[in-house]
């Protein structure tokens, strides 16, 4: 491994030992500019290819830690690569709606609607994914991340398109703060 010959952000000579990383690395603490370095930290560049290789092992719903071993890159740069894939995601997601309008009339739009925790780097970071999904064609309509409130709740019906706000039966667990927003659309949840 080696010591570094200098800090990576000041480019100064003057650091000490400052204990160890979490994976047993020595830690070192520039004098300068007071920033925490390891030694042969060197920044690894994921090329376009495994991007995409990542971006269809997520649309596979493969757990995280099997991409990670697949794939060989950290959880870390997982979620952080899955944070960036959210943020240019569009505010609205361009729903089809059904190819043969006969059908819609004859069948009425079915939709679920449910929520997911995830955490972020320890449990008390708790995360909430809202989701709708056209139940026959399992496309997602909306979505929101957020905390599991009626906010929250509120932000994925405003997501939902207004053809399914409308005519669609929503299908949910129930829980409470879906009551309220089905109850002014045209379906109530079972």
């Amino acid at each position: 491994m080696g010591t570094p010959e200098s800090c990576p952000a000041c480019g100064s000579t003057r650091y000490k030992k400052n204990g160890h990383t979490r994976h047993g690395k020595q830690n070192h603490w520039c004098k300068t500019c007071e920033r925490q370095f390891s030694a042969g930290a060197n920044p690894q560049l994921i090329s376009h290819e495994r991007r995409t290789l990542v971006e269809n092992l997520l649309r596979e719903r493969l757990s995280l830690r099997g991409i990670c071993r697949a794939v060989g890159v950290s959880r870390t740069w997982l979620l952080h690569f899955m944070v960036d894939c959210c943020a240019t995601c569009p505010d609205h997601l361009h729903v089809k709606l059904p190819a043969h309008p006969s059908k819609v009339l004859i069948h009425q739009l079915e939709a679920e609607a449910d929520e997911m925790w995830s955490f972020v780097e320890k449990k008390v970071h708790k995360q909430w994914i809202w989701i709708a999904m056209d139940a026959k064609t399992r496309q997602i309509i909306a979505f929101h991340v957020g905390d599991r409130s009626r906010e929250s709740a509120n932000a994925l019906w405003a997501n939902i398109p207004e053809v399914y706000q409308q005519h669609a039966m929503f299908y949910t667990d129930q829980y409470d703060v879906y009551n309220y927003n089905l109850e002014k659309g045209a379906a109530l949840p079972l």
